[in-house]
C-alpha cells in the first residue's frame, strides 16, 4: 500500500477501499475527488484486468464501431494522477467487518475505514440442460465480446437467447460480423419492459430485413452438445443449430460479497437514502444494490447513486438518493429506438399516437391527469430527451396538449430554434445519457474551467465521448455559454446542399439501413430537395453500386453527360472516341479499322493520347452507335476514357524487348486491365507497369504503379501527374504476378470502399494515411484476399462493353436519336 508523509497538524488519511472498478465506482470516485481531494487514502480493486470501461459501450465494439480503447473512461494514468492505488484482476473474496479489511484472491489484505461496495450485476444464465457447455456466453464483459468476436471470426450460426436491450445489441453485432444470428425471446413482443406491442413489431420488421431470424414466444428447453455447443432445442420440439449461444436474458445484482459478510440482503445488496449499507462503515452503490425495494440495471440511477454516495463520503449529512426515473435507448447502428416511464396505460390514462408506418416512424404519449406518465418513440426519437424531462419533472402539458406528440419544435418554449430548446431546459436536464452529464455540469465547467472546444468539454465531463448522440446539444451549449467566443467545430463538409450529411455518414447508413435505391437514400436520411441534386445523385449511385453489386441498378439519369453517353464531349458540342487498346498494345487489324472509321465518318481529328491509345476527336453525337459498331466489329470495347473508373493501364516493353527489363511489364499490363477494366471507382483511375527501375511508364505518379525488379516487383500508391503532382508511396515488394494481381484487386476495393466521389487516390492516400492502407493490405493477408474477391465480385457485374450494348440500338436509344425539326 502506498504511504504518506502527513503534516504534524494534519490527521492522516482515512482508507477508502473499493470494491469494483466498474461506472459506478469510478464515478463515486470522480465526484469525491472534485468535493474532497484530498480526505482519503484509496484502493481500487477491480476483477476485470482492465481501467474503468464504458460497459454501456460494448455493443459497439462487438459490431466493429468502436475499439476498446475509445471507450476507457480512466486510463490508468487517472488512477495515477489521482493518487489512486488500482490492483486489477484480483477479486475481493473476503470483507471482515470486524477488522475492517477485505482480502482478495491473491491473498492481499487490505484495511479500511471506509468501504464502497460496486461490484456490479451478473448476467443470469438460465439453469436448462447444456447451460455450461463451451460456447455458451453472456453478454456483461469485455471477456465476452472476446468470446462472441472469437466466434464470429468463424462465421457459421449464432443464437441470442433474450430479445431485449443486451440480446438485441448482441444479434446486431454478431450479424454485422458475419454470423447467421436467430434471437429466442419468451415474450411476444421484443423489448417488451420498454417497448409496446407497436414499436416492437416495427423493431422486430427492422432486425429481420437485416437478416435476424426472430422467433417470439420460443421457450429453451435444452442446449444441445457434446465438448461445446451445437443446438438449442425448445420446447416444442425445435431444434436450432448453433456454434455460439449467446444468453441475454436479464441480470442478477452481484450481492454475494455483501450477503457473505453478513450485510442485509434482498434482490441486492440493501442501501437506505444515504447509500450506506446495515453497516455504518460501508457503502453501496450500481447494479449490486436494493434501493426501496427497487434495483436498477440503466447508467443513469447508477450515476444518481455515485452522487449521493459521494457527497455522504465528502462528510454530507443531507445527500439523498430517492430513486429514479429511467429511460432507454437502444444502441444498434440505424435503429432509433426510445422508451421512458410507465408506457402501459389505464385507468384515467389517454395515448397519444402518431404513426407514419411510410417512413418507419412511430410515437406514442402516455398521459395522465395532464402530465407525461410514458412515453415510447421509434423511428424518430430525437424528442425523447424532452418528453423524458417533462416526465421527470411532472411538467403540467395541458398548454401543448395539441401538438405533443410533434415535439419541442412544434409544443415546446424552443419552438423550432434548436439552440433555443437546449436553453429552455433547466440545469437538472441530463444531456449525456451514456456518462449521466446534465446541462448544469456542463455549463459549469464550460465557464469555470474556460472550455472552449467539445474535445475540451469531453476531456472535462465526458459529455458526448461516448455514442456521441449528444454532440449536437453539447455544441449548442458550448455557442449559448460562450456567445460570439465560440468559433464552433470543424466539420466535415456535408455531400451538398440537399442534407446536412457527410460523404462518409451517408455511406455508412447505406450499409447499416440495408438502403438499395436512391429514393430509399433521400426518404430514410431526410433529403430536403426532393430529387437531389447534380452533386448528390452521382454520388449515392456510386455508392450503391459499390455496396451492392448485382442488386442495385445503375441510374444513368444520375450521371454525367460524358458516362451517360460513354464518349468525352468537346467544347464545339462532338465528341471523342477513344478505343481501349490492352496496356497499349494494338494490332494491323485495330489501326485499319480505326483508320476506316475515321474515313467513313469524317472525323477531323486523330491524336495518339498520354496513356498509350488512340483518340478520335469530333464524333456527332447521333454518329457515335454506327463509330462503336465499327469499332466493336474489329474487336475493340470501350476505354472508359470518360469514367469515373479506370481509365489506362501504361507500360513499356519491358523484358520482351528491352535490354534492361527485368520482367515481363506488357504482359503484367495487359493481365491487370482486363482485370480492372469496367470497375466504377470515386474518381478516375490510371495504372503502369514499368519494366525497370528506369520507370519509362511513369509508373511513379499513377494511382497505382508497379516498378519490375530483378526480385519481383515493388507496387507504389497514391501517385498523380496532373495540376498538383504527387509522386507514390511505396506500399509493398512481392514477388509474382500473382501478388501483384491481388493487392492490386485488394487496394482498388479498399478504395472503393473508403474514398469519397470525386476523391482521387492521391489525397484519399493523404486523408487516411499509408499506415492505414498498409495495416489493411500489407499486415492483414486475410483481410487482403476478402477485399480483392470482393473486388473481383463487383467486376463480374462491370466488365460489360457499354459501347456494344449502345450500338445495338438495345440500351439508351433515346440518348442518341437526333432533336426533332419543328416549326
Amino acid at each position: 500500500m502506498s504511504t504518506h508523509i502527513n503534516h504534524p497538524l494534519k490527521a492522516p488519511r482515512e482508507r477508502l477501499v473499493v470494491v469494483g472498478n466498474g461506472m459506478a465506482g469510478i464515478r463515486t470516485l470522480e465526484e469525491l475527488l472534485a468535493k474532497a481531494p484530498d480526505r482519503y487514502d484509496i484502493t481500487v480493486f477491480g476483477a476485470e484486468p482492465h481501467p474503468n470501461y464504458n460497459r454501456i459501450m460494448l455493443s459497439p465494439v462487438l459490431a466493429g464501431e468502436k475499439t476498446f480503447e475509445q471507450i476507457v473512461l480512466n486510463g490508468r494514468d487517472w488512477y495515477e494522477a489521482n493518487g489512486i492505488r488500482l490492483l486489477t484482476g484480483d477479486r475481493v473474496e473476503v470483507i471482515d467487518r470486524a477488522n475492517r479489511t477485505v482480502t482478495a484472491m491473491s491473498g492481499l489484505t487490505v484495511g479500511y475505514d471506509k468501504l464502497l461496495i460496486a461490484t456490479g450485476s451478473t448476467p443470469f444464465i438460465i439453469p436448462v440442460p447444456g447451460s455450461t457447455l463451451p460456447g455458451v456466453v453472456g453478454f456483461r464483459d469485455l471477456a465476452d465480446v472476446d468470446t462472441m468476436l472469437e466466434a464470429a471470426a468463424k462465421g457459421g450460426r449464432a443464437v441470442v437467447i433474450g430479445g431485449g436491450l443486451l440480446g438485441l445489441e448482441a444479434a446486431n453485432g454478431l450479424t454485422v460480423k458475419g454470423m447467421d444470428v436467430t434471437v429466442l425471446h419468451l415474450m411476444d413482443t421484443l423489448m417488451e419492459r420498454q417497448l409496446d406491442r407497436s414499436a416492437g413489431a416495427l423493431l422486430r420488421h427492422e432486425l429481420e430485413r437485416r437478416g435476424i431470424t426472430v422467433l417470439t414466444g420460443a421457450d429453451t428447453a435444452e442446449i444441445v452438445g457434446n465438448e461445446k455447443v451445437s443446438a438449442v432445442r425448445l420446447k416444442n420440439g425445435q431444434e436450432l443449430a448453433a456454434d455460439l449461444v449467446v444468453m441475454a436474458v436479464g441480470i442478477r445484482p452481484n450481492m454475494a460479497l455483501g450477503k457473505a459478510a453478513g450485510l442485509g440482503c434482498g434482490r441486492g445488496i440493501q442501501v437506505d437514502d444515504a447509500m450506506t449499507t446495515s453497516d455504518p462503515a460501508i457503502l453501496s452503490v450500481g447494479e449490486c444494490v436494493e434501493h426501496r425495494g427497487q434495483t436498477y440495471g440503466l447508467v443513469a440511477p447508477l450515476f444518481e447513486m455515485a452522487k449521493v454516495a459521494a457527497a455522504r463520503l465528502a462528510g454530507s449529512t443531507e445527500a439523498a438518493y430517492t430513486g429514479s426515473v429511467t429511460s432507454t435507448k437502444l444502441k444498434v447502428t440505424g435503429v432509433d429506438v426510445f422508451s421512458a416511464g410507465d408506457f402501459t396505460g389505464g385507468k384515467d390514462c389517454e395515448d397519444i399516437v402518431f404513426r407514419d408506418a411510410a417512413r418507419g416512424v412511430y410515437k406514442r404519449v402516455v398521459v395522465r391527469e395532464n402530465r407525461i406518465l410514458g412515453a415510447v418513440l421509434y423511428g424518430d426519437t430525437k424528442d425523447g430527451g424532452w418528453y423524458f424531462q417533462m416526465l421527470k419533472d411532472g411538467t403540467e402539458v395541458a398548454p401543448v396538449r395539441d401538438t405533443l406528440i410533434f415535439g419541442q419544435s412544434f409544443g415546446g418554449e424552443g419552438a423550432a430554434n434548436p439552440k433555443a430548446a437546449v436553453a429552455a431546459l433547466p440545469d437538472s436536464a441530463e444531456i449525456c445519457g451514456c456518462n449521466g452529464v446534465c446541462k448544469g455540469t456542463i455549463v459549469t465547467a464550460i465557464t469555470e474551467k474556460g472550455l472552449s472546444s467539445l474535445d475540451e468539454v469531453r476531456a472535462h465531463t465526458k459529455a458526448s465521448a461516448s455514442c456521441g448522440s449528444c454532440t449536437g446539444q453539447v455544441e449548442q451549449l458550448l455557442a449559448l455559454t460562450l456567445g460570439d467566443g465560440y468559433a464552433g467545430e470543424a466539420k466535415a463538409k456535408p455531400m451538398c446542399k440537399c442534407t446536412d450529411r457527410t460523404h462518409d455518414e451517408v455511406r455508412r447508413a447505406i450499409t447499416a439501413l440495408d438502403l438499395k435505391s436512391i429514393p430509399d437514400v433521400m426518404q430514410r436520411l431526410e433529403w430536403r430537395t426532393p430529387d437531389g441534386c447534380h452533386h448528390c445523385r452521382p454520388a449515392l449511385n456510386y455508392y450503391l453500386l459499390c455496396e451492392w453489386p448485382g442488386e442495385y441498378k445503375d441510374d444513368s439519369r444520375s450521371r454525367y453527360i460524358n458516362e451517360r453517353v460513354h464518349a468525352n464531349i468537346q467544347k464545339d458540342g462532338t465528341y471523342s472516341v477513344v478505343p481501349r487498346m490492352w496496356g497499349g498494345l494494338t494490332s494491323a487489324k485495330e489501326l485499319r479499322a480505326i483508320a476506316d472509321v475515321v474515313d467513313k465518318f469524317a472525323i477531323p481529328t486523330v491524336k495518339v493520347t498520354g496513356g498509350q491509345r488512340i483518340d478520335l476527336f469530333g464524333v456527332k453525337k447521333e454518329d457515335l452507335p454506327a463509330v462503336w459498331a465499327d469499332l466493336n466489329a474489329a474487336g475493340m470495347v470501350s476505354g472508359h476514357a470518360y469514367a469515373k473508373g479506370l481509365r489506362t493501364v501504361k507500360t513499356c516493353v519491358g523484358s520482351e524487348w528491352c535490354r534492361f527489363g527485368t520482367q515481363d511489364s506488357t504482359g503484367l499490363g495487359v493481365k491487370l486491365e482486363r482485370m480492372t477494366w469496367g470497375t466504377w471507382t470515386p474518381h478516375k483511375v490510371k495504372l503502369a507497369v514499368s519494366g525497370c527501375p528506369r520507370n519509362c511508364a511513369e509508373a511513379t505518379i499513377k494511382d497505382l504503379g508497379v516498378v519490375c525488379v530483378d526480385s519481383g516487383y515493388e507496387l507504389h500508391v497514391g501517385g498523380n501527374g496532373g495540376m498538383h503532382v504527387r509522386a507514390c508511396d511505396l506500399l509493398v515488394k512481392v514477388e509474382t504476378e500473382a501478388e501483384v494481381l491481388e493487392y492490386t484487386g485488394a487496394y482498388m476495393q479498399l478504395y472503393r470502399e473508403e474514398a469519397r466521389y470525386l476523391e482521387r487516390t492521391a489525397p484519399w492516400v493523404e486523408r487516411v494515411g499509408l499506415d492505414h492502407i498498409k495495416r489493411r493490405l500489407v499486415e492483414d493477408a486475410e483481410g487482403r484476399a476478402a477485399l480483392n474477391a470482393r473486388f473481383l465480385f463487383s467486376q463480374s457485374f462491370s466488365q460489360d462493353d457499354p459501347w456494344a450494348e449502345r450500338a445495338s440500338g438495345s440500351v439508351d436509344r433515346h440518348e442518341f436519336a437526333p432533336l426533332a425539326q419543328v416549326g
